[in-house]
């Protein structure tokens, strides 16, 4: 079995999926990795990019040795391409699927992140854009705004919007009807200035005057942890508690332990995992609408969105929901049952695999 095969024999499998190394942090290979103990189909996952400690340059031009010699077995009847939105990975990717189609095999690309510099600049010139990537069957993306905008660079193929998800097993034994409501408040996210760290810290800090008791937990490491930390110290702001990364146990009871979920996102999002997740466990969520939620998240319902970046937005939208534990609940239960109708990863595997299918 080749090193880069996870759990299939290379001869028998049907689809070919490019991906980054499960063993990376980011958001494609988590992903994968929660989707594979749920595929019927015969599935390959074939490594790119960095790995064992070499950047992705240098084994950029084995990845496409790689890749050719898998085109030429022609065991394979779909490949999926699971590019960002940004420049280096569209022309990388543009060169499996020119090797691909080489082959006559079907090709879905997957856009996963979206960065909007890189859309002004298609924007400016999409037929350079459409000429990379005209020859593939099917795209999918995870917001509609992101399929609009294929559309309008001329993309003639159809385009599907899928999800983000959330592990199966993450939420197994939760039981949603023995969750009580207090007042902890959870930020998990990267820290980073365009995660909105910052901006939920001083929501915070506006709670703090109605509600005195009230509980901030940060999850999360990056590159504005100490100006978060900082932030928290020169406003003497109780009642904060950062945790830096978290997963496995410590996760999952973070996510039972908190209340709300708060995340004033900034950032280029496709479909942020962490607020599915804390759906999933019956947190009511107050966010802005970007990407993917956009499609389907429900003010009062799934609890409150806006495009605003005044912080006193965020701090009415909690002591509203804090000030009402039945309206908590309420909302709860709709988040939880939605996420398990919707974004659990045997469910996703499903529909993607109905995509692969297709055309």
């Amino acid at each position: 079995m080749a090193r880069w095969n996870i759990g299939y024999d290379s001869m028998s499998s049907k689809v070919l999926i490019n991906l980054p190394s499960l063993a990376l942090p980011g958001g494609v290979s988590n992903h994968y990795r929660g989707l594979q103990p749920y595929w019927r189909q015969e599935v390959f996952y074939n490594f790119t990019g960095g790995r064992h400690g070499l950047p992705g340059p240098i084994v950029l031009i084995f990845d496409y040795i790689k890749f050719l010699f898998l085109c030429i077995t022609r065991r394979y009847k779909t490949v999926v391409l699971n590019p960002s939105l940004g420049r280096t990975a569209i022309l990388r990717d543009a060169m499996f699927l020119r090797l691909a189609k080489f082959f006559r095999l079907k090709v879905i690309v997957f856009f996963h992140g979206w960065d909007p510099a890189m859309e002004k600049i298609i924007n400016s010139n999409p037929d350079f854009f459409r000429r990379k990537f005209g020859r593939a069957n099917s795209f999918i993306v995870l917001a509609s705004e992101f399929s609009d905008k294929l559309n309008s660079w001329g993309l003639e193929r159809p385009v599907y919007l899928s999800t983000t998800k959330v592990y199966d097993r993450l939420v197994e034994g939760f039981d949603i009807e023995r969750k009580v409501y207090g007042k902890t408040i959870l930020f998990l996210a990267r820290l980073e200035p365009n995660k909105g760290i910052l901006l939920a810290l001083d929501a915070f800090s506006k709670v703090l005057v109605t509600i005195p008791d009230a509980r901030f937990v940060v999850a999360g490491s990056g590159s504005a942890r100490e100006s978060a930390i900082e932030f928290v110290r020169s406003r003497s702001i109780p009642n904060v508690e950062f945790l830096g990364n978290v997963s496995g146990g410590t996760l999952v009871k973070t996510f039972r332990t908190s209340d709300i979920y708060l995340l004033p996102t900034m950032h280029g999002e496709g479909m942020p995992t962490s607020v599915l997740e804390a759906m999933a466990f019956g947190l009511p969520v107050v966010t802005r609408p970007v990407g993917g939620l956009k499609d389907f998240f429900q003010d009062e319902k799934m609890g409150f969105s806006s495009d605003s970046l005044e912080s006193q937005f965020y701090a009415d939208a909690l002591i509203k929901l804090l000030s009402a534990p039945e309206k908590m609940k309420k909302i709860g239960r709709f988040n939880h049952d939605y996420a398990k109708e919707h974004f659990l990863a045997s469910k996703v595997a499903r529909q993607l695999e109905e995509i692969m299918e297709r055309d």
